[in-house]
């Protein structure tokens, strides 16, 4: 694997990893996440590198080794599509597939929709509503970041606080990007044509309804695998679906 830096919105500085040769994939980690834990340290990046893809990961600003900053105008609506868009400019990419789990998949989603246009598309640990009712997920966070040397073992917030110490997540940073996440409404997912994978943990429903997803969506399929929300992306089951729907 090897990392190169480039310029997002705005010149914020944003760390893409790349692994394997073969047909780009861009992939997005979730929130408080990063590449490295969503997509290389569980094997998924390394599976799709065997089944002939490169892929590509960035680290979503204010996430891993990307620019947290803390200036508010860093942080406009839907900053991390403008990032995107960037990366995609960058790398010259114009045959590509897209994938992203949780914040990821929503911002692969809102990317679709401002006209970015991969081949295909995964879409992995969300449902439906976590698309269209992102103010109450979003206040979740929120408050556990503002609670955040209050929560004890026990309170709902704790297993996020405790994911926030060890990704030793800047707080200030991803509150200001809490707040540029916008929702998509179910209507508006007439606007994602291409085949799309939703890929989600039979025991995950944070984000909702994972299979009425792809039932909304004009042409996709619904994959279950094991595990929950935070266990799903270390079974070699995701990697194994992406890789299946790509090559299919």
């Amino acid at each position: 694997m090897h990392t190169r830096f480039i310029a997002g919105h705005g010149n914020a500085r944003l760390a893409v990893h790349r692994l394997g040769a073969g047909r780009p994939v861009v992939l997005l980690h979730g929130l408080f996440s990063s590449a490295a834990v969503n997509w290389v340290k569980y094997g998924t990046a390394q599976h799709l590198a065997d089944a002939g893809f490169e892929a590509i990961m960035p680290d979503l600003r204010a996430h891993g080794q990307s620019d947290a900053l803390h200036d508010p105008a860093a942080y406009p609506v839907d900053v991390l599509v403008k990032d995107l868009q960037a990366l995609v400019g960058e790398l010259g990419l114009d045959d590509f597939d897209l994938g992203g789990f949780s914040l990821g998949a929503r911002t692969a989603v809102r990317a679709v929709l401002a006209g970015l246009a991969p081949r295909r598309l995964v879409l992995g640990g969300m449902g439906i509503e976590g698309l269209g009712n992102w103010s109450r997920r979003s206040a979740f966070f929120v408050n556990a970041i503002d609670r955040f040397d209050e929560i004890r073992r026990g309170d709902p917030e704790y297993l996020a606080q405790q994911f926030m110490k060890t990704m030793k997540v800047d707080r200030v940073a991803a509150r200001l990007l809490l707040g540029s996440v916008d929702d998509t409404a179910p209507a508006e997912l007439a606007g994602v044509t291409m085949p799309t994978l939703v890929v989600c943990g039979e025991d995950d429903d944070d984000n909702g309804n994972a299979a009425a997803l792809a039932e909304a969506l004009p042409d996709a399929r619904y994959v279950a695998i094991p595990g929950t929300h935070m266990t799903s992306v270390t079974r070699p089951e995701l990697g194994e679906a992406i890789a299946a729907f790509l090559t299919a």
